[in-house]
């Protein structure tokens, strides 16, 4: 298969633009439309819708699109061993990862690492939903969530403690909880299709956060607005310690049966389609990531050492 025809077409699914695809690699317009054709022939699939006015993806082209930049990336790795092509990360690298997190950890981070890799965009899609890494054509991704999906591989970032969570006010209003038996007469808020989570305590005491047990009214579906809830006093949550610990630290909220740990064993992943090989691209973000957030995550650092 023509690899130049794959990295044309690539780049026109990108910029939907297939003239602006050829002028990136040095093509004319007709030329590029040629050559577009001559893969869409080969592979017996129209690739590209065009019209006079845009370009947009076919069917076909979005299911094959994945292929042909893991085809490119097994390519520039294949060089790259021989010590040929292209020796810095280059290319567009699509990224997604929970919008609260991104904000709070990547988004400050971003102009250090376009500054490192010049040749690099980053098109981020940042969301609490969970997007189909195959499907979205997506490069890396961060979950924290069991990495259940077998066409995926990861390395992990950091740890992910969760811990509970109220405001004083609420407490002064409702009490403080003593064991998690108490739960069950507290507003708890739950995030969407939130299961009982179990906790641990002290010589292995059990107990868990089950809002179908207790006085459960709000039920959300994004991080941000379960903390904003719980700091307006709404209830007793479940958070990521990467999300509250600076709440913790200034007393805007306290820590809810603190003897108790959520035992989940929850992780942030750097997850990405499983392949033989990683593209230079996502090495390098991935590595960048794991330096700059997960060797000394903020959130495990104490207040007196940062």
């Amino acid at each position: 298969m023509d690899t130049d025809a794959l990295r044309l077409f690539v780049l026109a699914a990108e910029k939907l633009n297939i003239s602006a695809a050829g002028r990136q690699l040095g093509l004319a317009p007709a030329v590029a439309g040629a050559r577009l054709a001559k893969l869409e022939n080969t592979l017996g699939a129209d690739l590209l819708h065009r019209s006079t006015r845009k370009v947009s993806l076919s069917l076909e082209g979005a299911e094959f699109l994945p292929y042909a930049r893991e085809i490119l990336a097994q390519e520039d790795a294949a060089r790259a061993a021989l010590g040929q092509g292209k020796t810095r990360p280059s290319g567009v690298l699509r990224f997604t990862a929970p919008s609260t997190f991104a904000q709070l950890y990547v988004a400050p981070l971003l102009p250090d690492f376009l500054q490192e890799f010049p040749e690099m965009t980053l098109d981020l899609r940042l969301s609490d939903s969970i997007f189909d890494l195959i499907e979205g054509s997506f490069d890396l991704a961060i979950r924290n969530s069991p990495l259940a999906d077998t066409s995926l591989k990861g390395r992990k970032l950091a740890d992910d403690r969760r811990v509970l969570c109220a405001s004083p006010e609420y407490l002064a209003r409702n009490g403080t909880p003593a064991h998690p038996d108490d739960l069950t007469g507290h507003q708890l808020i739950a995030f969407k299709h939130q299961s009982a989570r179990p906790l641990t305590g002290p010589d292995g005491a059990a107990g868990e956060f089950d809002p179908r047990r207790s006085q459960s009214r709000l039920i959300l579906d994004d991080g941000l607005t379960q903390k904003l809830a719980t700091v307006a006093g709404a209830g007793i949550s479940i958070n990521s310690l990467w999300s509250v610990h600076q709440d913790l630290q200034s007393g805007t909220l306290v820590q809810v049966l603190p003897g108790y740990e959520v035992a989940d064993k929850s992780v942030l992943w750097l997850v990405y389609p499983k392949a033989n090989v990683l593209s230079p691209k996502v090495r390098a973000f991935m590595d960048f990531l794991i330096e700059r957030i997960g060797k000394a995550p903020a959130w495990e650092t104490p207040a007196d050492a940062a």
